[in-house]
C-alpha cells in the first residue's frame, strides 16, 4: 500500500474567489500553509509581509514541530502543543502523528488524554466540534445546522460520565471524543472534514468541577433517567435529520447508560458504542493470538473478570457470540463466562444485578475473596476491567500460574494507576509464563534473561477500521458480527515472528496499513451481508485505498 506521503488523498481546497486572504487564511486551520505558501500563492492571497521569507516545503516544518516537541518537558506539554499545532494548521498537525504513529498515539490519546481531560478547562484554547447541552432540548437540529461541514459521515458522542477510570467529568470528557476521530484519521486516514467529535452536556455528578472557576460545563447535577431519555432520543433523530447515513460512535458514557443507550438504537440507526463493542472486539483479537501461542481451542477456556460493568458486559457478550460460533450453545458458552465485582462473585443470590448481569450468574456460594474464587472457577483466562489499580496482587497471580501452565491475563483499566496490574508484575509473580496485555503500554522487560513484550489492547486497533469501512461502504447497521470480523483481522496480522516474542497485536508503527486490511474485511463482510449501500466494487482493498485523506498542500 502506498504511503501516507504519496497515496491518494482528499484535500482540503476552496475555489480561488472563495478563499480568504490575509490573515483570515492563515487563521484558518484547513487551509492555512504558513511557511509553505509560494511566492504566487503570496502574493495572490494578501500575505505578502505576514511570513517570513523562506518557503519551506511540508517535510521541513515538520521537522521544527520534531524540535518543538523534543523540547518540551512532558507528554501533556506535547499534547497542548500538538491540539494547538492542529488548530492552526490540520494538515501540518497530520504530517506530524502519522509519520511515526507508535510515538503520538499515546501522547494524543490515552494515557496522556487522562491528563489532557483532568485538566481540560484549564489548558482549553479553541472550541473543537460542538457542545450540545440539556436546554438545546427541542432544537438540536437546528443547533447541529450550525456545524459548517454537510457530509458529516461519523460523530463521536459523550457525556463525560464515564471517562477512562477518571468518573464522572462532564464537559472535560469532550477531550476523548476529539482524540477518537484523530484517531480515525491518524490510524486509519479517515478525511478529518467528515468527523465531528460532539459533547453531550447533561451536568456532572462531580461536584469539585462544579466549583472549579475554570470549568466549561453546566454547573448542575445530571437530569433523570427519563430526561436522559429524551435527550438522547431528540439527538439522535436530529443526526439523522442533519446528517443522513452518518455513523454515531457512543463513548464513555455511563456504565448504566452506554448499555442501555446501545439497547436502544442499534438495531434502529447507525451506531456503535466504543466501551462495549470496541473493547470487546480488541479483547478478542489479543485473545485469539494468545489461543494461537498456546495452540488452543477458544471452547477450552474458562474467562473470569474482573468488574461486572458494561465492558465486562460488551466483551463477556461478544465471547460468547464467538463461543457459539464455534459450536457451543448459548448456555454453555455463557457458561465458560464467570464475573467477579466490587461486591464479590455474580451469583443468583445477589440483588443488585442487572439483567445484563444476571446471565452469568452461575450457581456457586457467594464469595469476596477473588484468590478463592479463582481456585474454584479454575480460569486459564483473567480479565481486568475493574479501574481497580493493583487489584490484580501477587497471590490473584500466583494462583492463575499455579492452575495453568502460561496464564492469559489482561489488566484492561487505564490509564495507567488504574491498571490491575503492570507488565513488570504480571511476568515477575508468574516467572515469566504469563500472556499479559493492558489497556496502557508498558514497556518491555528483561526478567532472567528473557524479554518480554507486553500488548496493549486497546481500541485503537478497532475503532478507526470500523471508521473507515463506515466511510466507504456507507452501511445501514453496525451489528457485532463486525466487530468479530475485525478482531479476526487484528490477530491475522500478528506473524509467526511477533507471536514467538509473545506479542498479542500487531505493531503500531505500521497502523496504517494495518487498520487498511482491518478496514477491508469488515467492509467485505457488509457487502456479503447486504449492510453496505454502496456499489461493491472489483478490488474492495484498492477502493478503499484510493479514498484514503492523505495530509499534504495542493
Amino acid at each position: 500500500m502506498a504511503s501516507p506521503q504519496t497515496s491518494v488523498a482528499k484535500t482540503q481546497t476552496a475555489p480561488a474567489a472563495a478563499m480568504p486572504h490575509g490573515e483570515a487564511l492563515l487563521n484558518d486551520p484547513l487551509l492555512n500553509k504558513g511557511t509553505a505558501f509560494t511566492a504566487r500563492e503570496r502574493k495572490q492571497y494578501g500575505l505578502e509581509g505576514l511570513l517570513p521569507a523562506a518557503i519551506e516545503g511540508l517535510d521541513r516544518q515538520v521537522e521544527r514541530v520534531m524540535t518543538h516537541l523534543d523540547a518540551k518537558d512532558s507528554d501533556l506539554e506535547r499534547y497542548i502543543y500538538l491540539i494547538a499545532l492542529s488548530d492552526q494548521n490540520e494538515t501540518l498537525f497530520y504530517r506530524t502523528v502519522m509519520s511515526d504513529p507508535a510515538r503520538f498515539i499515546p501522547i494524543l490519546y490515552d494515557p496522556t488524554v487522562a491528563d489532557a481531560c483532568l485538566a481540560f478547562g484549564h489548558i482549553y484554547r479553541r472550541s473543537r466540534g460542538m457542545y450540545i447541552t440539556r436546554h438545546m432540548k427541542g432544537r438540536m437540529a437546528q443547533v447541529l445546522r450550525n456545524w459548517p461541514v454537510k457530509d458529516v459521515r461519523a460523530i463521536c458522542v459523550s457525556t463525560g460520565g464515564r471517562i477512562l477510570g477518571l468518573g464522572d467529568i462532564g464537559a472535560n470528557g469532550m477531550g476523548i471524543p476529539i482524540g477518537k476521530l484523530q484517531l480515525y484519521t491518524a490510524c486509519a486516514a479517515v478525511p478529518p472534514d467528515t468527523t465531528l467529535p460532539v459533547l453531550l452536556d447533561i451536568g456532572t455528578t462531580n461536584a469539585s468541577l462544579r466549583a472549579d472557576p475554570l470549568y466549561l460545563g453546566l454547573r448542575e447535577p445530571p437530569p433523570s433517567e427519563q430526561e436522559l431519555y429524551e435527550l438522547a432520543d431528540e439527538f439522535v433523530a436530529a443526526v439523522q435529520e442533519v446528517f443522513p447515513g452518518c455513523l454515531i460512535h457512543f463513548e464513555d458514557w455511563k456504565g448504566v447508560d452506554a448499555v442501555r443507550m446501545l439497547k436502544r438504537y442499534r438495531d434502529k440507526v447507525l451506531c456503535f458504542n466504543d466501551d462495549i463493542q470496541g473493547t470487546a472486539s480488541i479483547v478478542l483479537a489479543g485473545l485469539t493470538t494468545a489461543l494461537q501461542i498456546l495452540g488452543t481451542k477458544v471452547t477450552d477456556q474458562r474467562i473470569l473478570f474482573l468488574g461486572a460493568g458494561s465492558a465486562a458486559i460488551g466483551i463477556g457478550g461478544l465471547l460468547v457470540s464467538a463461543l457459539q460460533s464455534k459450536g457451543l450453545s448459548l448456555a454453555d458458552a455463557r457458561a465458560r463466562v464467570t464475573m467477579f465485582d466490587i461486591n464479590g462473585l455474580v451469583e443468583p443470590s445477589r440483588t443488585d444485578l442487572t439483567e445484563d448481569q444476571k446471565v452469568y450468574a452461575h450457581q456457586a456460594a457467594p464469595s469476596k475473596d477473588l484468590v478463592a474464587t479463582i481456585e474454584n472457577v479454575k480460569p486459564t483466562i483473567l480479565i481486568g476491567v475493574s479501574t481497580k489499580g493493583g487489584a490484580f496482587n501477587q497471590h490473584v497471580v500466583e494462583a492463575m500460574s499455579r492452575l495453568n501452565e502460561r496464564p492469559i491475563i489482561f489488566a484492561l483499566s487505564n490509564p495507567t494507576f488504574k491498571a490491575e496490574c503492570t507488565a513488570e508484575q504480571a511476568y515477575t509473580w508468574s516467572k515469566g509464563k504469563a500472556l499479559f496485555a493492558a489497556g496502557v503500554q508498558f514497556p518491555s522487560l528483561t526478567l532472567n534473561g528473557t524479554t518480554f513484550h507486553p500488548g496493549q489492547a486497546n481500541n485503537f486497533y478497532i475503532y478507526p477500521a470500523i471508521g473507515l469501512a463506515n466511510h466507504v461502504a456507507r452501511p445501514k447497521l453496525i451489528d457485532d458480527q463486525c466487530f468479530i470480523v475485525a478482531a479476526q483481522a487484528t490477530a491475522d496480522q500478528v506473524d509467526t515472528a511477533l507471536r514467538a516474542k509473545g506479542k498479542l497485536y500487531p505493531s503500531q508503527s505500521n497502523i496504517l496499513e494495518t487498520e487498511v486490511t482491518t478496514a477491508t474485511r469488515i467492509a467485505e463482510y457488509m457487502f456479503d451481508k447486504g449492510l453496505a449501500q454502496v456499489e461493491r466494487p472489483r478490488d474492495i482493498r484498492a477502493w478503499i485505498e484510493s479514498q484514503l485523506y492523505t495530509p499534504r498542500y495542493d
